[in-house]
């Protein structure tokens, strides 16, 4: 009789007689024996409020104008919200997830055995026309970017993302090989979207470990700022103890604390002017005055805790919420509310939130589908999010390698009829982003065929030769990069001194070549 496949809970760890014992803690997030957890880049601290635009107080003008003089900024650097998923272990993104084709794009389909081999038997492959309709039963349109109608992915991101918010989201799928089952992938583009102006105001880079990326895969040598180097996040608690406003406010009402540090810093502003200290002295009171300044500017903003706090944001938990009381006792969960609670609001610009386990050559393909589709409800989560508070996004999904199916099918209920996934294969590896943007969905420039950067062999394999960030992961994060800069008009600034001049994407002719969508901020969000 056939053994029928046992799904494992997506919290279950990996473990196979064929992998070596797990060693390091990257061993351990992609085998699932730990939880990824999630890191931010960070600036506009305004978007710890449900309006980014409104503060809950306003500091007296001329505190106002002090503060301005202090350099103390209250929108951050205004750049496009920037949240990736790194999904440790090698997960499926091509074929199963998004539909990958030919040189001519998506839609110019690879082989019936390439499908094969990304997961998809015959009878369920894109080219297949159904006669009633003469199309595709099996391509799912509602993102531009297309997907398979029964993507895991898919079907998670159309759980927590309104048809609302998803009918203004676009996006590409860039084929691209990598290393299984490692950290050492140079996947990570924080550091990169840093360099291309998103910055904070309370940190710069926090992560889920004590790396230099503050993920699972790396960051590219070259972008690496030891300067920012990350501090953890991953649950409601880290987010809160961000700021530390001290005793005074607890002691006192928020506007009470408020008025005095206005109060001191009038007073010191006042003692310091009257000097007329014009020396080098004058460099060590400039740090005084604004020191003042900058904890009155603290205390108004961040005097009550549980502004900070995605458990007390109705949009994120409860009856109206992305996520139910229920669902948010999930980590997964509480970490990716953590990050898109910060990212999307614009108190940080950046944000990895890093999933464990997705190393699921199990045998079966249910357990890689149970994953597959918590990792997707955690993605339309940012999204649905970025669309009620009325801001774009960028959304990055990668992974360690990939994996393949020898055609066997799991015909369990959460395999789906769908191709067991029966070991690691980097040939089958991809990469894809999402842009929401809350005035319609991003025009295309028309440089990149069928919203694919690169492509497949019929076979199913990445053809190497397609784009400069087909076998080199560091490119395939410049091309990131880029694509996220010319969603602010700002590509030609790549080979800046500053940027990326040391870049590896050829002349410009080819770096347009690479460029998805055109502008859809004028350098930065107001």
């Amino acid at each position: 009789m056939k053994k029928k496949p046992n799904t494992l809970d997506p919290n279950t760890p990996l473990l196979y007689a064929d992998h070596e014992r797990p060693k390091t803690r990257r061993d351990f997030i992609r085998q699932g024996m730990m939880t990824g957890a999630a890191s931010v880049l960070g600036p506009g601290i305004m978007g710890l409020f449900a309006n980014p635009k409104a503060a809950y107080a306003a500091l007296s003008g001329d505190i106002a104008t002090l503060r301005d003089g202090c350099g103390i900024t209250v929108q951050g650097a205004g750049k496009i919200p920037f949240i990736c998923f790194d999904l440790a272990g090698g997960a499926n993104i091509a074929g199963s997830n998004v539909l990958v084709g030919q040189r001519g794009g998506q839609e110019d389909f690879i082989s019936t055995a390439g499908y094969n081999k990304m997961g998809l038997p015959g009878d369920m492959v894109p080219s297949i026309m159904n006669p009633d309709t003469s199309v595709s039963d099996f391509i799912d349109t509602t993102m531009g970017l297309l997907f398979h109608t029964d993507s895991a992915f898919g079907r998670g991101i159309r759980e927590k993302a309104s048809a609302a918010a998803l009918a203004n989201v676009d996006g590409a799928v860039i084929p691209a090989r990598s290393e299984n089952d490692t950290g050492n992938n140079p996947h990570n583009p924080m550091y990169g979207i840093g360099r291309a102006g998103a910055d904070g105001e309370l940190l710069t880079l926090i992560g889920s470990r004590s790396s230099e990326s503050g993920g699972n895969s790396m960051a590219p040598a070259m972008m690496i700022d030891p300067g920012i180097r990350p501090t953890k996040v991953d649950r409601p608690s880290d987010v809160t103890g961000l700021v530390d406003t001290g005793k005074l406010v607890g002691l006192l009402d928020q506007s009470d604390v408020v008025s005095v540090m206005e109060s001191i810093a009038r007073i010191s502003d006042q003692k310091l002017a009257n000097q007329g200290i014009v020396t080098r002295e004058a460099v060590i009171e400039d740090l005084i005055r604004c020191g003042y300044v900058k904890s009155a500017d603290l205390a108004d903003r961040y005097g009550n805790p549980a502004t900070l706090n995605p458990e007390g944001d109705p949009d994120i938990v409860g009856p109206a919420g992305i996520f139910s009381s229920g669902e948010f006792s999930d980590g997964e969960f509480r970490k990716t509310a953590s990050v898109m609670k910060l990212v999307v609001n614009g108190f940080a610009g950046a944000g990895t939130v890093t999933m464990g386990g997705f190393d699921y050559h199990t045998g079966d393909r249910s357990t890689g589908e149970v994953r597959d589709l918590r990792a997707g409800r955690c993605m339309g989560a940012c999204i649905e999010y970025a669309h009620r508070v009325g801001v774009p996004l960028f959304l990055y999904v990668f992974s360690d390698g990939s994996v393949a199916s020898n055609g066997m099918i799991d015909e369990s209920m959460n395999g789906r009829g769908k191709g067991v996934w029966t070991g690691d294969n980097s040939s089958t590896a991809a990469s894809f982003f999402l842009v929401y943007n809350p005035n319609g969905r991003a025009a295309m420039t028309g440089n990149v065929a069928g919203r694919q950067i690169g492509w497949f062999r019929a076979d199913g394999s990445v053809e190497t030769a397609s784009s400069p960030a087909a076998n080199n992961p560091n490119l395939l994060v410049e091309t990131v990069v880029l694509n996220y800069m010319a969603l602010h008009g700002e590509q030609n600034l790549f080979t800046n001194s500053g940027y990326f001049p040391s870049h590896g994407l050829g002349n410009a002719s080819m770096r347009d070549s690479l460029v998805v969508f055109d502008r859809i901020v004028d350098g930065t969000i107001n």
